[in-house]
């Protein structure tokens, strides 16, 4: 018996796609190519994989590696299991994977050889007993995810499916110090990409048969999950890197004639300063996508001029399923203009309001807290009622904790964020976090980190610390140690001694008054990259990307 689906599910879309494309190339990696057909033929070998493990409905996986088509071998996989995948931030520190792999409770973790043996290093360490399979197929480290893929039956183990099966758990930074997991549905993944009949796709949302994306952002992030599910969805094609690659990017744009691309600001920017650009074909590209922080007018202009394609700015969140706002390429000018100071307006299917702190709507032109409805919501935080309760109303509306405005025609405007989180480089961090890693020095009697304003990177990460009586100030000792605990990505770039943090009456920490200074005469407390990165930093500034 054929499963119930519905027009939503990631199953149903790969084996329709596989039907209709076959032997077409969904995905290229490393220069072989993964058909449609092997993609739905491989995702049944990997579900009947699970259901031989164990594994029932609501039961989770892990994928702790790089880009790669397994990922979304995956994801087909375990929405024709009712299971969940969860993609681990492989930057991720010892103590932050082991937080998440026992919060996800994974049954199994796919993993990429190089963190192999991190990962058996942890098991002792974790919750429950998970297997290990090595995404790597030529690998002496336990067994490899072809080899055990193989003693497994390509029939479609045909269960019923629903639009609100959980399929990814995507861990956002963690607003109390900790990690929280959203997890996104079939809906949520699927929804606004034209299935429906009253759909209205824009001319930059659709693909061409045969076209070709790049995937060039990581994969546990929401953009490089739904880049690649738009790619199986669309019956396009994507070149898929392990991780970003100014170098190799330029070389697969001008191989395979990519035409789509999404990269956030910090990544452009290094992008146009490769030395090699100008000796790059570049004619095929028709539109890069951009967000995760703002961009600089010099920079847009200049990229405009210079990929001669359209641009279209995007806004989303984990939270949010992704791209919920955008900016399309004909409200872009290289000499700028009012519409380029916003992120654009809702996408079809999507409300947008603005709301005070009791949550009363607020009139147009008025700043406050942006919310939004969709199908694309996710459908809550993994074992957290109370943080998810704050998060969507019983009416499924989401508080995205940004601060903003609409205009009279719909145009959304960030002001500020309403949390205390920080973007780096493209990179949600939020102080808590950073806070409780620096906390656990012996040394350190308080701390509290702020965002302040960076050339290169848009924000970067600083403490104020105060240490305790009779203690050295050692601010590179203090970093270290964090780098022990967290991403090297969220550790403080600076530190500050300080003999004690402003609180107000109730004892919090009074961050917007250590921000104040470094914010002084910008419009807004969002700010971007604007460093020259030149023929002489290129090589610095590729190996600080790669570190963070």
């Amino acid at each position: 018996m054929p499963p119930k689906t519905s027009p939503y599910s990631i199953a149903q879309t790969v084996r329709d796609r596989a039907a209709e494309f076959g032997a077409q190339p969904v995905f290229t990696y490393k220069a072989k190519e993964l058909s449609f057909h092997e993609l739905d033929s491989n995702s049944n070998r990997t579900a009947n994989g699970l259901l031989a493990q164990g594994l029932s409905k609501g039961d989770r996986i892990a994928f702790l590696g790089k880009n790669s088509p397994v990922y979304f071998e995956l994801i087909a996989a375990v929405s024709k299991t009712q299971t969940v995948v969860t993609p681990i931030n492989w930057r991720l520190a010892g103590p932050e994977l082991e937080y998440v792999l026992n919060d996800c409770e994974a049954q199994v973790i796919f993993v990429d050889a190089e963190y192999y043996a991190v990962v058996s290093q942890l098991q002792s360490s974790l919750t429950h007993s998970p297997s290990l399979i090595c995404v790597d197929s030529n690998t002496e480290q336990g067994i490899s995810y072809s080899q055990w893929q193989s003693e497994f039956s390509d029939a479609d183990p045909a269960l019923d499916e629903s639009a609100d099966d959980e399929v990814v758990q995507l861990y956002t930074s963690g607003t109390t110090g900790k990690p929280k997991g959203a997890i996104l549905t079939d809906r949520s993944l699927l929804a606004l990409r034209g299935q429906e009949q009253d759909d209205v796709l824009q001319d930059w949302q659709l693909y061409a048969q045969g076209e070709t994306g790049l995937l060039a952002m990581p994969c546990f992030h929401v953009g490089g999950t739904s880049f690649g599910l738009g790619i199986i969805h669309s019956g396009a094609h994507a070149v898929i890197i392990p991780e970003y690659d100014p170098n190799e990017i330029l070389t697969l744009i001008e191989k395979y004639q990519v035409s789509k691309i999404f990269m956030v600001p910090a990544a452009l920017k290094i992008i146009l300063e490769n030395p090699r650009i100008n000796e790059v074909d570049l004619t095929s590209l028709t539109t890069i996508f951009y967000g995760a922080s703002p961009i600089p007018s010099e920079l847009m202009r200049e990229s405009i001029e210079r990929f001669g394609c359209g641009f279209v700015q995007m806004y989303g969140m984990t939270e949010s399923g992704g791209t919920i706002v955008a900016l399309p390429a004909e409200d872009h000018d290289p000499d700028g203009n009012e519409k380029m100071k916003s992120v654009g307006k809702a996408l079809w299917g999507v409300e947008l309001k603005i709301i005070d702190e009791q949550g009363n709507t607020l009139q147009s032109g008025r700043i406050g807290e942006i919310a939004t409805r969709s199908a694309k919501n996710m459908k809550a935080y993994w074992n957290l009622p109370e943080a998810s309760k704050e998060a969507l109303d019983a009416d499924g509306w989401l508080r995205t904790g940004d601060a903003g405005y609409l205009d009279e025609q719909g145009y959304l405007y960030i002001h500020d964020r309403v949390k205390d989180m920080i973007i780096s480089g493209g990179e949600n961090v939020y102080p808590a976090e950073v806070e409780n890693a620096i906390y656990s020095h012996p040394d350190v009697s308080d701390v509290a980190v702020v965002g302040v304003p960076d050339s290169k990177w848009g924000e970067a990460i600083k403490a104020f610390v105060v240490v305790k009586p009779g203690a050295d100030q050692n601010a590179q000792a203090i970093i270290d140690f964090s780098r022990s605990q967290i991403a090297a990505y969220k550790c403080p770039k600076t530190i500050d001694f300080i003999d004690v943090l402003p609180r107000n009456a109730s004892g919090k920490v009074l961050r917007r008054e250590l921000r104040e200074p470094y914010w002084e005469g910008k419009s807004k407390a969002v700010n971007y990259p604007t460093k020259q990165i030149t023929p002489d930093n290129f090589d610095r500034s590729i190996k600080i990307l790669e570190r963070l």
